[in-house]
């Protein structure tokens, strides 16, 4: 291997200067100093470099003739939004959490600190300190505009703009910091960054409004990232804390929130606006080429899939055919520091949420990708298997590398047709599988674009770069099951199975179902096999929809019998169809492959997953409502509270609860017109109070009320839109209702008829919701998909339902019955702790209606945490005292969800039992 270029370029003589870029790329800024030059967008045109503009090319070198040669590559964007620059910003939003959270609940901790640092600079010297003072002053002033003239005598005034565009949202921030501080932080907080600051009582400044500013304007402009003015801005910081810790002025606290605050505002304003781009172009690539000894002619840029696939390519680097005057092409692959932070949180969650799978390190410097790359590229040759040949590697200044391969001249898999997809060539993709696994090389990602074939019709192996040596008996089991699935997806899963037997033998393909898994496939394939659902489900649709069809005009030729015979032969139709229609996803067929060879094989699927992200969003929701609740009940005397409750009114909560289960089957019945048995639909709505217990409140109570109606005769799309009916009129009741309440609450102490604040807040909040809605595309594109879809089925329904106005009734009756029986249930819990003078029906229906919102929102199952908190804090805010709304917030969910648990749990298996659901 070719060592890398080892010649540390001068500052301003990089690749990336103004006047060194190629007119084949839009001008780009200076030279960024950081340590990234990452970013994410591209051009949309094409053009071709002749040559450099300024009196040098890269790296100091003279252009001549040579220079002048075609690139043929998209145009890069003169400014990109770099990933690494919102990690930054995220980490520093977490420390300045950290820090509040420490002066929040750490008082002894904070307090102590304080004595401790007091205590030690107390002993310096009075007439250091003074000019230590009077240095840092000048210096935090003279620096930053210092550093600006550098700039701008280096025509970097871009760089300027962005530090002072910092700057100003920096003092913002530090403005609105203060003001919270000052007048609704709790006192913990105010008094770990602050001290009193004279006689009068007044406080300094908990952010200080001149150093978070600089601070982000020396950030934003790359100052941080030069070795001697970083020097020099460190000195100038560390002054500054001392002598304002010495002379009382500020805490250390402060000093760390303002650090943080500066750090966080500079990295948000360049991922918002962007960052010069600094990645090499196809010029700077052309002038490395003839610094390892090659004489280029070309070069052409490799062409980008669309789709699920192009996350992946990007994340491989960019990659060149490049010709020569003498010799064979090139194969030259280019990895920038862009290419480094890419898919950086995709990386990251794959880390935290997959269990025995190690993974490519989140964060890898670009001297280790080309040495990890380089080395599989040699490991996989030495293994036997057909590999590109790495042949030299360069730096492409300090934020990039390439890896020189020779030219493959093949297609990839995916190019190929159906019928160029031989068994010899999937025999042969396995044989190259098979050498990598004989010296415990995994692959990684065995896709169709990373398997090339030749012009000899041998399968090579590409993409290497984020492979594993030495690997464990998962991954190595991972890449048959992704190759399995690859071939599947394009010969069908009996002839990749075949293949795949003939060259590794029955037991190693066996060993591998436990992983055949989409979470243990690659992105692309995941998202293939997800498109390959979808149309599974609507040809089954379209079959059943066919299906109904016919048996319907059948019956209306055929001799008249009962409706119930009629829905009877209705529902044996659909199941029929149902059953002739279903067709096994390819994974499944995969494992039906292999188990007509080995029937012991394990099939069971190996847990890989350590937590899915709806149980991390349930806990983090669980561990604020569970915080917030045994704070509040820490206060509360519960034996002096129960000891006096009314025992009356708990009785008439718990009547209102089960009154609730009645009216919710009503509000069900009156949008569906066919006949369904009452009473077994309230067991339904009662069985649904244990399914909240393991789904949100939103999607199992939807979920169970539609298999229920499916199962009492009616056609699967109709329950569908019975539910979405429901679903409906449920939603723009409650919005009427909470806002004619919330109207009602603002007219109780005013003798005019003037609306809340809530209600005029409310409605804002709504309107900007619009107007965002409509003004963004995507989103705009969503809301009028599933507004189509919702009149595409809920619609035709609700014609059907109009036809029988005494079912619409019912059905709007049980909706107000509904809500009027959890507001009674929770009036009844307030006064049987003695609360109910306090506050009015309007206010309780108002909270309620808000609390049962959130809960319906919330990811956690029945709401957990969300509608205690919103429901306590309701109740406080409308007059309430703390102990009694927290005692009848408790006994509310006792009444409305706990306790129907049981009798859930029992309708719910009594209904199984039936196949009522």
């Amino acid at each position: 291997m070719s060592p890398p270029d080892s010649a540390a370029p001068d500052d301003d003589a990089r690749p990336d200067a103004p006047d060194h870029r190629s007119p084949g790329a839009p001008g780009g800024a200076a030279g960024d100093d950081g340590d990234d030059g990452t970013g994410t967008g591209t051009g949309t045109g094409t053009g071709t470099g002749t040559g450099t503009d300024g009196p040098e090319g890269p790296h100091g070198h003279t252009p001549t003739a040579a220079d002048r040669v075609e690139v043929d590559e998209p145009l890069l964007a003169a400014r990109v939004h770099r990933p690494s620059d919102l990690v930054r910003l995220l980490v520093g939003i977490l420390g300045i959490a950290v820090v509040l959270a420490i002066a929040a609940f750490a008082h002894g901790t904070t307090v102590g600190l304080e004595e401790d640092i007091n205590k030690g600079t107390g002993q310096a010297p009075d007439l250091l300190v003074k000019v230590a003072a009077l240095v840092s002053s000048i210096a935090v002033l003279l620096l930053p505009v210092a550093f600006a003239i550098e700039r701008l005598i280096k025509r970097d005034g871009l760089r300027i703009a962005d530090g002072v565009l910092a700057a100003v949202l920096a003092h913002g921030v530090t403005l609105a910091t203060d003001l919270w501080v000052s007048q609704a932080a709790p006192g913990t907080i105010q008094e770990a960054l602050t001290r009193p600051a004279g006689a009068d009582g007044a406080l300094t400044d908990p952010v200080h409004g001149y150093l978070a500013p600089v601070i982000a304007y020396m950030t934003a402009v790359g100052m941080t990232r030069r070795p001697h003015w970083r020097v020099a801005l460190w000195v100038v910081l560390l002054l500054d804390a001392f002598t304002m810790l010495v002379s009382g002025y500020t805490t250390p606290f402060s000093i760390i929130l303002t650090v943080l605050i500066g750090w966080s505002v500079a990295y948000g304003t360049l991922y918002a606006v962007g960052s010069p781009n600094v990645r090499p172009t196809g010029q700077h690539l052309l002038a490395g080429l003839r610094r390892v000894g090659f004489q280029p002619v070309s070069a052409m840029r490799a062409e980008t899939p669309d789709g699920p696939e192009a996350t992946e390519v990007n994340d491989r680097g960019r990659r060149y055919h490049v010709t020569l005057e003498d010799g064979p092409p090139l194969d030259v692959t280019v990895v920038d520091r862009e290419q480094q932070a890419h898919g950086f949180f995709y990386r990251v969650w794959r880390r935290l949420t997959l269990r025995g799978i190690t993974t490519g390190r989140s964060l890898q410097s670009l001297r280790q990708a080309l040495e990890q790359e380089a080395l599989l590229a040699y490991a996989a040759i030495a293994a036997g298997a057909n590999a590109p040949k790495l042949i030299a590697t360069s730096e492409l200044g300090p934020d990039a590398v390439m890896l020189v391969y020779e030219h493959l001249g093949g297609r990839s898999l995916d190019s190929l047709s159906d019928e160029e997809i031989t068994d010899e060539l999937c025999r042969n993709a396995w044989e190259q599988v098979r050498a990598l696994q004989s010296r415990r090389i995994a692959h990684r990602r065995l896709t169709g674009d990373a398997l090339v074939v030749d012009r000899s019709g041998n399968v090579i192996l590409t993409d290497l770069r984020g492979g594993e040596i030495a690997a464990g008996d998962l991954v190595l089991r991972m890449d048959i099951a992704q190759l399995l699935t690859t071939l599947g997806l394009r010969v069908g899963a009996e002839r990749s199975v075949s293949s795949a037997v003939s060259v590794l033998g029955p037991d190693a393909v066996a060993d591998c179902l436990p992983l055949l898994q989409p979470i243990a496939l690659s992105r692309s394939t995941r998202a293939t096999l997800r498109r390959l659902a979808r149309e599974r489900a609507q040809r089954q649709r379209e079959a059943v929809l066919e299906s109904s069809r016919a048996a319907k005009a059948a019956r209306e030729a055929g001799a008249a019998s009962s409706p119930a015979a009629d829905r009877k032969a209705e529902k044996k139709a659909l199941d029929d169809a149902l059953d002739g229609a279903r067709e096994e996803d390819l994974l499944s067929q995969i494992r039906q492959q292999v188990l007509l060879i080995r029937p012991q094989a394990p099939v069971e699927p190996a847990r890989l997953e350590r937590i899915r992200p709806r149980t991390l969003v349930s806990f983090i929701a669980g561990a604020f409502g569970a915080y917030f609740l045994l704070t509040q009940l820490a206060h509360v005397d519960f034996a002096t509270i129960v000891g006096e409750a009314q025992w009356g009114w708990v009785g008439a909560a718990l009547a209102f609860s089960a009154l609730s289960y009645f009216a919710a089957a009503m509000s069900l019945l009156g949008f569906v017109p066919e006949r369904v048995p009452f009473l077994r639909t309230v067991l339904a709505q009662v069985a649904g109070s244990f399914v909240k217990l393991v789904a949100p409140a939103a999607v199992g109570g939807v979920a169970l009320n539609t298999r229920f109606l499916q199962r009492a005769g009616i056609r699967p799309g109709l329950a569908v839109a019975s539910v979405g009916a429901s679903q409906l009129f449920g939603l723009a009741s409650h919005i009427l209702l909470l806002l004619s309440f919330g109207y009602l609450t603002g007219t109780e102490k005013t003798p005019e008829m003037t609306p809340s604040r809530t209600v005029i807040a409310g409605l804002l909040t709504v309107a900007v919701l619009v107007l965002v809605v409509t003004a963004v595309p995507f989103m705009r594109k969503f809301v009028a998909t599933r507004v189509r879809a919702l009149f595409a089925g809920v619609v035709p329904r609700m014609l059907d339902v109009l036809q029988r106005p005494q079912k619409l009734m019912t059905g709007i009756g049980g909706m107000l019955l509904l809500t009027g029986c959890f507001v009674m249930c929770l009036d009844a819990s307030i006064r049987a702790f003695g609360g109910g003078q306090a506050i009015s029906y309007a206010s309780i229906a108002v909270v309620f209606l808000a609390g049962n919102a959130l809960g319906s929102a919330a990811p956690t199952p029945g709401g957990i945490g969300a509608v205690e908190t919103t429901l306590t804090l309701g109740l406080i805010a409308a007059g309430l005292e703390k102990e009694v709304a927290i005692s009848a917030v408790l006994l509310f969910r006792l009444m409305t969800f706990w306790l129907p648990v049981l009798p859930g749990w029992l309708s719910f298996n009594f209904l199984t039992r039936k196949e009522a659901i």
